[in-house]
């Protein structure tokens, strides 16, 4: 049986494949398992858990549930309503509570949704903590009774403004005369909220840290989410800053744990390119432990050599924000993201925080003196080939001979100058095959010839 929590915890069709029944459940479960006697929080003799929700009409049952499987198992449920998946991150490590909770299904469309977790001080589970919730999940126990029961209370407000609080004061730290600073006054931005969890909380850091700001599919009705808006859809984003004369534009997805931007004149700066900003800013400020930057294995080529002449490494893990992150806790690192956008600040967040790098980055702008344009145009992109290769052996890929000749024979042929991935799919048969090289024409050529080796060798 496949794992029912995957990369990102557990995801599917809402009212299908993620039912208010398995929502259930998985809060009574968690509580077994997160809950555990070490190191136990305590409030008023009470134990305590946090659940929060992007705006998909189907959050609604879910938290109901979720929140039900917990308070049954003992657990004092704190739901902060609408708030991005970092909000809950955050407000896990800094509340008196054992676990946080997040519904939501991030860039997925509407009819989707999820639940995944978050363990003491912010930090999504490993594998292993996932697996044991996924072994108890349904079993029967002895559950408490009378007073040993939970209670559900609500408090968006206060969550939100707490939350709110901490982004700001990541730029703009208040004085010992009690102001608020103001580090992005003159910074024109534009920002794309994707009718998701962060249309409150973007547009009002932003202003309070002192930007001019246009905020565009800050919305939400529960059923716009994701739709033709935010980081997968930013046409009109690109549009609007253009129109507007805008500095530059930031762009969300669903639950505002990720984050592009546009620069003047409309084009995509992406989250390499964000990375590499901010890792030089870190540099440069003393403050990017061992001078190194922590990516996946789909970061470009470009952004690796770009940084390496600027005295930066980089350490390179597997596809997810969760693996980078448990890189940046093995080897004491302080920066660490992915090409989609999720970049992990460990100075302030403990997980990949959408409204956090867009604060960051308009800050670095304003800093710096250059326009966005500008600093993007230092981490210039290799050009990039991507053929996905169905109905193969996926776990043959790495191997079978000929394949791996084949791949050897093009890193040879590309030397410094590119490179080739073969990943397989976490949940399809099929073999992504990637590349990139000094030219399109050449990344195209190179993906072109090791498809077609992986398509004959490993065909079903």
């Amino acid at each position: 049986m496949p794992r029912m929590f995957g990369t990102d915890g557990v995801r599917g069709l809402a009212n299908r494949a993620l039912t208010a029944q398995l929502a259930l459940d998985l809060g009574d479960a968690a509580v077994r398992v997160l809950g555990d006697d070490e190191g136990k929080s305590e409030f008023d003799g009470r134990r305590r858990a946090l659940v929060g929700r992007d705006t998909r009409v189907s959050g609604d049952f879910l938290a109901a549930a979720l929140s039900a499987g917990m308070s049954a198992g003992g657990f004092d449920v704190i739901d902060a309503g609408i708030i991005p998946t970092p909000g809950v991150a955050y407000l896990t490590s800094v509340l008196n509570v054992e676990m946080g909770a997040v519904i939501s299904a991030s860039h997925n469309p509407m009819p989707d949704n999820g639940i995944k977790f978050f363990a003491r001080g912010g930090f999504k589970l490993p594998d292993t903590k996932e697996d044991e919730i996924e072994s108890v999940l349904g079993q029967d126990w002895e559950r408490p009774t009378g007073a040993g029961v939970g209670r559900i209370s609500h408090d968006t407000a206060t969550a939100t403004n707490l939350y709110i609080d901490h982004l700001v004061s990541t730029i703009a730290p208040i004085g010992p005369d009690k102001s608020q600073p103001t580090p992005l006054k003159g910074l024109k931005v534009v920002a794309d909220c994707a009718n998701g969890a962060t249309s409150v909380v973007a547009p009002e850091a932003l202003r309070r840290a002192g930007a001019d700001v246009i905020v565009i599919n800050a919305s939400p009705d529960g059923y716009n989410i994701n739709k033709n808006a935010g980081s997968t859809h930013p046409e009109q984003l690109q549009a609007m800053v253009k129109a507007s004369g805008a500095d530059l534009g930031v762009a969300f997805d669903g639950d505002a744990d990720r984050c592009l931007a546009v620069d003047e004149d409309g084009t995509m700066v992406n989250g390499d390119q964000i990375m590499g900003i901010l890792a030089r800013a870190k540099k440069n400020a003393g403050k990017l432990n061992h001078d190194t930057l922590v990516v996946t294995v789909m970061s470009n080529l470009g952004l690796k050599l770009a940084l390496r002449s600027m005295g930066i490494k980089t350490v390179q893990t597997g596809v997810g924000d969760r693996y980078v992150l448990e890189e940046m806790l093995r080897g004491d690192y302080s920066l660490g993201g992915e090409q989609s956008g999720h970049v992990i600040n460990r100075e302030f967040a403990t997980t990949g925080d959408g409204t956090l790098t867009a604060l960051t980055l308009c800050n670095e702008v304003v800093n710096s003196g250059k326009s966005l344009k500008e600093l993007a145009s230092d981490f210039p992109q290799l050009p990039q080939t991507l053929i996905n290769v169905p109905n193969v052996d996926k776990l043959a890929a790495k191997t079978n001979a000929k394949v791996q000749a084949a791949v050897e024979r093009e890193e040879k042929m590309l030397g410094d100058t590119g490179r080739v991935l073969l990943r397989p799919s976490g949940t399809e048969p099929l073999v992504r095959v990637m590349a990139e090289a000094e030219t399109q024409q050449q990344a195209d050529e190179v993906c072109d010839r090791l498809a077609k080796v992986v398509a004959e060798e490993l065909a079903l």
